[in-house]
């Protein structure tokens, strides 16, 4: 009954924002985001608005945000203090907020933002003090009174290779030993030609990824090219893209003499050979780890901002159509019909979800950063540099790292809490099942995101009619669409985050972290059933039952189920796990709100209205999470049995898929009552950027 006396009175404000993805308390990041806006509400959509996106020609006006994003403070978010830049610590949150500002508008702007920030990221996260501080305080923008010109990156990883037009595992670039003067330090002919390389029309430098072609450079690694080493820089002709036209790109080719101290992370000589410290793969796996999130996010973005243009024009849809004024024609127009409605409820939950994860995953990595800068101290201080020695070392500390769990789970008066806090003060247990997670919420925010995001918003602009794919539709809604499509491929498509996820996944860390949220779940549910928690955390239990069944079980021609190269399996469940893990953030977001937000003189007046909207939105979600998650496993478990055969051994999957079934109730009334406040809720008179 209180449910149904709440509703929502305006669209969540930042005070709200602020709460859900727990930066209320950070002055600092709170700037950011409104810097961030306002260049992506002015420039930015005003150069949309006047045609910007109709060239893939790198033009004056897009050249000129990127003196807008240097005014703004949006070059410098990526440097720490003593390179220039005005944030402390980790950055993960701080830029997948710049990120989500910018791609609410325009998605190509955000991208040229983050690309410079990508091409810097290697040298950042592995480079040598030396190149730590060269190229990252000349990408700072000179302050007054400095006379430089600011250093912009770009990021050549990707390769034209015939018939697969994109790899990232085989690199056709090459570095092979120019000449190597005795005594002194020897120098790199470096050839490599890109694809989709972005921001080169302007970049000074490149970090690039190549294989060496010489016996005295061992393996693979990145090198730091710049457009003044002797040789060829050229910058190559412009990409015809669809898509992301405020951002330059094309196919770059290099050929160019530089130092070896331009390898990153350095090098040592071994028997006459140099050998780099980092292979180029080691290096992308510690940046897109993080910068794969931010992409997630651009997706998140675009799903929320759809919602209140597409309000807008339903409302509108009849007014000055010989309508009378008062009449639910006229004040509700297409609001009147109950389809629009529901399909907009699931376009909000799904961006409401998307950006849970995302944001949790970008908070996670800030907590993984530090850990991790620790753990390779401690490592350095065992003589322990080898990567997979390193590896090695963290599977040993498995165990205690799941005792962790298991007790940090209990209350404090029923464990031992003398091993706790020795357990919690250990840097590598502390560092194991963060790292854990991370690996999970990544390539799941990266995969779900942009996958199944962009198949609501293809949704969104259904929503508009045939004024979705207009230039001038409101909110720019079908460039944001098509916009969609590329990010799905950006740092890894599909298959490369399912890959992942296949391994991760069936860790016994992971498996110990996910039966406690489970747990979590079903605590929740008890507490707050009209979250859909029950249906989740069911849900849960079914997948990681289907994951233990398809473990161990054999195809009717005897072959194992569950195996590297039956992704048919391994990428099912792996998607099916992404919907789990979006639902669950979403859940734990809510329940946030509902405990800060009273303290929020400017949240708490609304607050019951908010958290009635945003914990049916809830239902909707982990409802429909559930619901897919029951087909997959299903269509698994029966799917691959023989069909002439018995299904025994299934019992308990047959339980659990009824229970399930069972935990679906009210789900469909969450919607209704979703769907009945997005009728009533005031939105702006216009929109606060142009069409």
């Amino acid at each position: 009954m209180e449910q149904t006396t709440q509703t929502l009175r305006t669209l969540p404000g930042d005070e709200t924002r602020q709460i859900l993805w727990r930066f209320a308390d950070r002055y600092d990041l709170q700037l950011l985001v409104q810097s961030a806006r306002g260049v992506a509400r002015g420039p930015v959509a005003r150069l949309v608005a006047n045609g910007g996106r109709n060239t893939h020609e790198w033009t004056a006006g897009k050249a000129q945000l990127l003196q807008i994003f240097d005014e703004a403070g949006l070059t410098a978010a990526f440097l720490d203090p003593e390179q220039g830049g005005f944030i402390a610590g980790p950055k993960n949150l701080a830029l997948a907020l710049v990120a989500f500002e910018l791609s609410w508008v325009d998605a190509g702007a955000a991208t040229s933002s983050m690309a410079g920030h990508l091409a810097l990221a290697p040298i950042y996260a592995r480079g040598t003090p030396e190149q730590r501080a060269y190229w990252l305080g000349r990408a700072c923008p000179p302050q007054p009174g400095e006379n430089r010109k600011t250093l912009r990156g770009s990021f050549a990883l990707t390769e034209p290779l015939p018939y697969v037009g994109v790899e990232t595992t085989v690199l056709g670039g090459k570095a092979r030993i120019a000449e190597w003067p005795e005594g002194g330090e020897p120098i790199l002919l470096v050839e490599k030609r890109g694809r989709f390389i972005t921001n080169m029309e302007f970049a000074n430098f490149v970090t690039a990824a190549v294989d060496s072609a010489d016996p005295r450079l061992k393996g693979s690694c990145m090198v730091i090219l710049e457009d003044t080493d002797p040789g060829v820089f050229e910058r190559g002709t412009p990409t015809r893209k669809m898509v992301h036209q405020l951002s330059s790109t094309s196919d770059p080719v290099f050929n160019l003499r530089v130092p070896a101290s331009r390898i990153i992370g350095g090098y040592k000589i071994k028997d006459g050979a140099i050998i780099p410290r980092y292979s180029h793969s080691e290096i992308i796996e510690a940046v897109f780890r993080r910068t794969r999130i931010t992409v997630g996010l651009m997706s998140a973005a675009k799903l929320l901002s759809a919602i209140e243009p597409i309000i807008r024009y339903h409302r509108n849809r009849f007014r000055g159509a010989g309508t009378e004024p008062g009449s639910p024609r006229h004040e509700l127009g297409l609001q009147a019909k109950e389809d629009a409605l529901h399909r907009l409820v699931d376009i909000w939950a799904t961006g409401e979800a998307a950006a849970s994860l995302g944001f949790a995953a970008a908070r996670l990595f800030d907590e993984l950063d530090p850990l991790e800068v620790r753990k390779n101290e401690a490592f350095a201080a065992q003589g322990i540099t080898d990567p997979r020695t390193q590896f090695r070392a963290l599977m040993r500390v498995e165990k205690d790292a799941i005792e962790f769990l298991e007790l940090d789970a209990q209350p404090a008066d029923k464990r031992d809490n003398a091993r706790h806090a020795a357990l919690a003060a250990d840097t590598l247990v502390q560092f194991a099942w963060r790292e854990m997670i991370a690996a999970v919420l990544c390539p799941a925010c990266k995969l779900w995101n942009t996958g199944h995001g962009a198949t609501m918003m293809r949704e969104a602009v259904s929503l508009v009619g045939g004024y979705g794919i207009t230039e001038d539709c409101p909110g720019f809604l079908g460039q944001k669409w098509t916009d969609m499509q590329l990010e799905a491929t950006y740092e890894g498509p599909e298959a490369v985050q399912r890959r992942q996820l296949s391994l991760t996944m069936t860790t016994k860390l992971f498996i110990a972290q996910f039966r406690l949220w489970t747990a979590e779940l079903l605590r929740i549910a008890s507490e707050r059933p009209d979250t859909g928690a029950g249906a989740l955390a069911t849900a849960m239990r079914l997948w990681l039952w289907t994951l233990d069944h398809l473990r161990d079980a054999n195809d009717p021609s005897g072959a194992p189920l569950y195996h590297n190269a039956r992704q048919g399996v391994s990428f099912a469940l792996a998607d099916a796990l992404c919907w789990l893990l979006a639902a669950r953030c979403q859940v734990l977001d809510v329940l946030e709100l509902e405990a800060k937000g009273p303290a929020n003189p400017v949240v708490a007046e609304g607050l019951p209205g908010q958290l009635c909207f945003l914990t049916n939105l809830c239902h909707v979600q982990s409802a429909r999470a559930a619901g897919e998650v029951g087909r997959i496993c299903a269509e698994l478990v029966y799917g691959y049995a023989d069909p002439f055969a018995s299904l025994v051994g299934v019992e308990e999957f047959v339980r659990l898929r009824a229970q399930l079934d069972g935990c679906l109730s009210g789900a469909r009334l969450a919607k209704d009552r979703a769907a009945a406040a997005l009728a009533t809720v005031m939105i702006p008179e216009i929109q606060d950027y142009p069409a």
